[in-house]
């Protein structure tokens, strides 16, 4: 006997012991060796990860693609494993170790690391027992780490290849530095933050020219002390005259050209611009424009460096002035900016401070403002790949999904820079790069390699030291759908799973990681690392806002999964999966789906009690009974839908497919107009449909299980106690194909019933008749086809739809709404049963106040300022309510048309 109640929490558990028992999602078994294979790589999540909507979005999607296609009899790897992480790991155990007042530094590289490594062991991996919760069916036993040994050894040998063939090379450069981790970090580390500063507008006198000056405008004054020129537009007329002609520096002394740059524009500002290459990335290009040399100001911590400063100091006489800059020799950035802004103001050339709103690059871990810092760095000239990679996608050999992101893909690497792949850590991937003590490089795969080269150049044994630095975290993960099959070893693996099927994966690291894997994949495998890249939207709260810890709106998905079960949330999160559009998530979603989750359970003890049992032998395309054909027939439909809607990457038509069959066919019609044959008397019918409904369940289990896999896993097991022995877990059952019980007979008679029900109960809805009234029901002018259906179906349709009785007329009866059901007219005598003039009017008012609110509306969205200043959430919200409008508009003229009609 099932439990009265569905248990997600007690059967959850259960049931991924048996998945484990079982091996259900170990690739290369036995019986799949000669199967097609499918693979997914899964966007490895960060050691110190906790599971977050998103993640769980993401996870959902890879889970149904890698269930329906095992169903489907592929031998299907999904790939799991964790990323490094570097910086954010660094900082994990930094913070731990500072608790007990230890300075990574007091340790030593070496130690350090081995603390990292045991703080992996004990405290790493959380989300992927949270992801083991979620349903996730990866290959755990081939679970990989990016510095696993292994992978360690294919990151060295890329690395090494790359050097050599000349795609690395070591350059000074700006880089974003964060001056609190003293690392250079990736654009994806770096958050804009608007912030409330100023615009201070500073004078510079024209050297050999007392009495001119032109004044430039600058939010970071400090920066001043590294300026090397000023740039003004080529076309501004003010300054025409001054261009080729030299400015002098304030405070400092140092003569600076002015140079015609277009970057300058003369409507912003002053329209002259401070150049200052060392500290802007603008201003490094029109560095290089110009030939203007570096001047770098800023230690590692961002704090002034002058004193002893060759480049600073070259050229510049000594000065009182030049004396109180260098006093500030040590000051952090901001302290410095006061005493500059002070000193410019005692020397009254501070023209005017204006304040201003702007942007500044703040680092998404440290919370501190980034500073472009000029330093040695290794980088990647990706141009060559990137060419590959983008003559892949446009081939069609990796097509993209939703295909609008192939723009953003060809915009990123049509526009390529080279990568910066070296940062100032301890924890990652150390580079394999020596120096001797002249400072040439031996880059090699082992120590000894490089003193073998060395040894080579010098004629003689030298002492070498490794770069401090690692490698960025994305270098490893560039490397993950071939690293983690076995490469550069001559895998197995390798042969059968790459390259891989589909990516799925969110819009923000297209260019960071998409797009890496596309160029080192081609270029060590020669080959397109995936075929489909399916690009998932966001999850929103249900207003449509991001989610965010200082909103307040972050929904956790274990408190979901706490609550309501796991299948809720995927369900959830599947049927609103559409693309391009993101999601907005109410855990009253959730709760709706939980309860579908109960309605499944409860009809499965419905079956149960009504001893629908599986049979031995049972034929589905032999059933009689004209709604078990049509039962069949409905779900052979829903299993095409689902199949397609997966295949299509369409996952919310997919789970609503599947949702619209279990719900309404199954739940609120087959069962419902089987009750008459189950509660009568035991007959050939009785037994017919009893089998019937025990084969449709066993498809909704195997229909859902992509989506719902506990529960379906649960009930597939109930109910295999009954009947033929079970062939396998629900897991790695076969999907169906049922299109040889597609009956359109069937569905011509049982379809006009449904419609039928549906039109008089909506048509009673709408037009305020009471529910517990009974009312006639007239079929005009039928044809033979319909009376006889009337004849068979009379009883349940009186009974679902409230009809007192049917009958049968030439024309529709006076004061009466009419009704098309597939063609054919019916009618409704509401004469007596409510006020027709009253019911007209009140739908007509109805029908003006929604007039009146979408009037509203529009006057909103057609203000540009309003569009402009209102939060995308809310502009989305008024579109809604716009559309919600106009659908409850159409019902109440459809209404009040067939009151018209009703004369």
């Amino acid at each position: 006997m099932m439990d009265k109640t569905f248990d997600p929490s007690s059967v959850e558990a259960r049931i991924s012991t048996r998945w484990e028992e079982a091996e259900a999602f170990k690739a290369g078994r036995e019986d799949r060796k000669n199967a097609v294979p499918y693979t997914i790589v899964i966007p490895p999540p960060n050691v110190t990860g906790s599971l977050h909507m998103g993640h769980a979005l993401n996870n959902t999607i890879q889970d149904i693609l890698c269930r329906f296609e095992r169903m489907r009899g592929k031998d299907v790897l999904w790939q799991p494993g964790m990323d490094h992480a570097g910086i954010a790991t660094q900082m994990v155990v930094e913070r731990k170790l500072a608790e007990r007042q230890i300075q990574r530094r007091d340790l030593g590289r070496e130690e350090f690391v081995k603390r990292v490594w045991e703080w992996k062991e004990e405290s790493g991996g959380t989300i992927v027992r949270q992801l083991k919760r979620l349903g996730a069916s990866c290959d755990w036993s081939r679970e990989r780490f990016t510095m696993d040994e292994g992978l360690s050894q294919a990151v060295l040998k890329v690395f090494v290849d790359l050097y050599k063939q000349g795609l690395i090379y070591k350059d000074k450069r700006l880089v974003n530095w964060d001056p609190k981790f003293q690392t250079a970090i990736s654009d994806l580390e770096v958050m804009q933050v608007e912030v409330k500063g100023n615009l201070w507008h500073i004078r510079y006198a024209i050297d050999g020219q007392p009495d001119r000056s032109i004044t430039v405008a600058t939010t970071r004054p400090e920066t001043m002390l590294g300026d090397v020129a000023v740039a003004v537009h080529p076309e501004d007329e003010r300054y025409k005259d001054l261009i080729g002609q030299f400015a002098i520096l304030p405070l400092v002394g140092r003569r600076i050209p002015i140079v015609a740059d277009e970057y300058s524009d003369p409507e912003k500002g002053t329209g002259a611009v401070k150049i200052t290459p060392a500290h802007d990335f603008n201003d490094f290009e029109v560095g290089k424009r110009h030939k203007l040399p570096l001047i770098n100001i800023f230690g590692t911590e961002a704090q002034l460096v002058l004193s002893g400063n060759e480049d600073f100091l070259d050229g510049l006489a000594q000065t009182d002035d030049l004396k109180a800059v260098l006093a500030l020799d040590g000051l952090d950035r901001f302290e410095a900016r006061k005493r500059i802004i002070a000193m410019l103001e005692e020397r009254e050339i501070l023209v005017q401070i204006e304040p201003n709103t702007h942007v500044v690059p703040h680092g998404d871990r440290s919370n501190v403002v980034i500073e472009p810092y000029l330093t040695d760095q290794w980088y990647v000239n990706v141009k060559p790949l990137a060419d590959r990679a983008l003559d892949v996608v446009r081939k069609g050999q990796t097509k993209f999904v939703p295909e609008n992101w192939e723009k953003t893909y060809f915009q990123w690497l049509e526009n390529i820079e080279p990568w910066c792949v070296s940062r100032q850590l301890w924890w990652g991937h150390q580079i394999p790069a020596w120096y001797d003590d002249q400072g040439n490089a031996y880059v090699a795969m082992s120590e000894d390699e490089a003193l073998a080269e060395a040894r080579a150049k010098h004629g003689k044994d030298v002492v070498l030291k490794r770069d401090e630095d690692v490698l960025d975290t994305w270098f490893s993960s560039a490397l993950w759908p071939f690293s983690t099959l076995g490469w550069p070893d001559d895998a197995p693996e390798l042969k059968r799973y790459y390259p891989t099927n589909t990516l799925v994966t969110g819009f923000d690291i297209i260019f960071f990681w998409v797009a890496r894997m596309m160029m080192m994949g081609l270029h060590f495998m020669d080959e397109v690392p995936f075929d489909t890249v399916y690009i998932h939207a966001l999850v929103r709260d249900e207003k449509g806002a991001k989610m965010s810890k200082s909103k307040g709106n972050v929904i956790d998905p274990l408190d979901v999964v706490e609550q309501y079960g796991a299948d809720a949330l995927r369900m959830t999160l599947a049927s609103m999966a559409a693309q391009g559009r993101d999601i907005k998530l109410s855990v009253q979603r959730v709760e709706n789906y939980r309860n579908f989750a109960t309605k499944i359970w409860n009809a499965a003890r419905f079956a149960e009690m009504n001893e629908c049992r599986r049979v031995e032998g049972f034929d589905p395309k032999a059933v009689t009974e004209t709604l078990n054909k049509w039962a069949l027939s409905e779900c052979a439909k829903a299993i095409n839908e689902v199949s397609a809607g997966i295949q299509a990457y369409k996952f919310n038509e997919a789970a609503l497919s599947a949702y619209r069959f279990v719900w309404n066919v199954f739940c609120d019609w087959t069962l419902e107009l089987s009750k008459p044959v189950l509660q009568g008397a035991d007959s050939a019918a009785k037994t017919e449909t009893r089998a019937t409904i025990a084969f449709i369940f066993d498809e909704i289990c195997k229909l859902l299980h992509p989506f719902m896999p506990f529960l379906t896993e649960e009930l597939w097991a109930i109910k295999g106690e009954d009947g033929p022995r079970r062939e396998a877990i629900l897991a790695l059952s076969a999907w169906s194909n049922l299109d040889h019980l597609i009956d359109q007979q069937a569905e011509a008679e049982i379809g006009w019933v449904v419609d039928l029900v549906n039109e008089i109960r909506s048509a009673r809805s709408e037009t305020n008749v009471p529910a517990g009234a009974q009312i006639p029901l007239v079929l005009v002018a039928s044809s033979a086809d319909v009376q006889a259906r009337a004849g068979r179906w009379g009883d349940i349709v009186k009974r679902l739809a409230r009809i007192s009785d049917i009958s049968f007329a030439e024309a529709a009866p006076k004061s009466s709404i009419q009704l098309l059901i597939r063609g054919e007219a019916a009618a409704l005598p509401l004469e007596g049963v409510i006020d027709l003039d009253a019911e007209r009017a009140r739908l007509a008012k109805e029908i003006q106040k929604l007039d009146v609110e979408v009037g509203k509306i529009d006057a909103k969205l057609g203000n540009a300022d309003f569009i402009k200043r209102a939060p995308e959430e809310v502009v989305e919200e008024q579109r809604e309510r716009r559309e919600e409008s106009l659908t409850r508009k159409a019902k109440m003229e459809e209404a009040l048309g067939r009151l018209k009609d009703a004369g």
